[in-house]
């Protein structure tokens, strides 16, 4: 069955059934907790909601990592203003981390309201063409504590998706929390037929941080996400004044680039320390604009390149194999 994992034991139900995760068969295998949780198996109507919502975005990268601090938000915030400079294309930014939304800070926006209308959500605009949507915006203070469990945490990324009025968008860049837990796990599965790009991977140089990013690599390889590639970020320090560069995180197994050539993915880039990164981030300004001449500038600019370069390979071959299945 193609719902059956490679690493599955003999007598496998499926991921997609209501067994998942429950029968004597899973004990034991390692996507037990994935299977059994709460999120719907098999068809759901809102999945088809949610295609039909997100049907006017033309890709859809998920940021993701297994260790917090890494600088997941700071990424997202920067490559969505790297994606929207010179206001050629539509972006929108999706803040999935419930409990520590920080993207309407990053991008200058905090304290803004979400209005609704005959079409849904309306997003929070950055610039003319940047948009975002975060629950920063539906509480009463960024100090307020978001106190949920998982089935309110599912219920509300399910409304982001299909409830949120993007319009035309060229890109959607949904930022994810630490972890491969329930926010995660609905973001998959609720975007299951909407043709997700894939999932940019953070890290920083230390063992300590690559751990947890091989179990999010583990994750998407068991819930079949694509991975566009891992990015390195505090990749040494760069003095500001004389451009020297040291190395605050040493990389003592390697880094991200040994791991992702173990592990055969992409390896997009470093991203070097710079403290202007985040002043502009507690200011809500782009450091690419802020600093464009700097080194940490210029990487960023790389692997948003690198980026932009897969998805328009990965929207080019899925284009063939439609063709491909209408001349079938």
């Amino acid at each position: 069955m193609a719902d059956v994992p490679d690493n599955a034991p003999q007598h496998c139900p499926g991921t997609k059934s209501e067994a998942a995760g429950k029968v004597d068969a899973c004990s034991g295998c390692p996507n037990q907790t994935i299977c059994a949780s709460s999120l719907p198996k098999g068809p759901d109507k809102d999945v088809g909601e949610i295609k039909k919502r997100l049907s006017s975005v033309k890709h859809k990268v998920i940021v993701l990592s297994g260790k917090g601090g890494v600088g997941k938000s700071t990424f997202t915030a920067h490559l969505a203003h790297g994606l929207a400079s010179g206001n050629e294309k539509q972006i929108g930014v999706l803040d999935v981390d419930i409990c520590g939304p920080s993207i309407p800070r990053i991008l200058g926006v905090e304290g803004e309201q979400v209005h609704q209308s005959g079409s849904g959500w309306s997003p929070i605009y950055v610039e003319d063409n940047l948009a975002v949507m975060s629950v920063g915006f539906l509480l009463s203070s960024p100090e307020e504590a978001v106190i949920w469990r998982g089935p309110k945490k599912n219920g509300l990324i399910k409304q982001f998706l299909r409830d949120v009025d993007w319009g035309e968008l060229d890109y959607l860049i949904i930022d994810t929390p630490p972890g491969t837990s329930d926010e995660h796990l609905s973001v998959v599965q609720y975007l299951s037929e909407s043709s997700v790009d894939g999932a940019v991977l953070i890290t920083t140089p230390q063992e300590v941080s690559l751990q947890d990013v091989r179990k999010e690599i583990g994750f998407c390889r068991k819930v079949n996400l694509p991975i566009i590639g891992v990015v390195e970020n505090m990749s040494g320090f760069v003095c500001p004044k004389c451009k020297t560069e040291s190395q605050i995180f040493p990389p003592t197994t390697g880094g991200g680039e040994k791991m992702a050539s173990e592990l055969d993915i992409p390896f997009l880039g470093k991203l070097p320390l710079d403290p202007r990164i985040g002043q502009c981030c507690d200011e809500g300004k782009s450091y690419l604009t802020t600093v464009p001449d700097s080194p940490a500038t210029k990487a960023y600019i790389d692997i948003i390149n690198r980026i932009e370069k897969y998805c328009d390979d990965f929207a080019s071959s899925r284009n063939s194999e439609s063709g491909e299945k209408k001349n079938e």
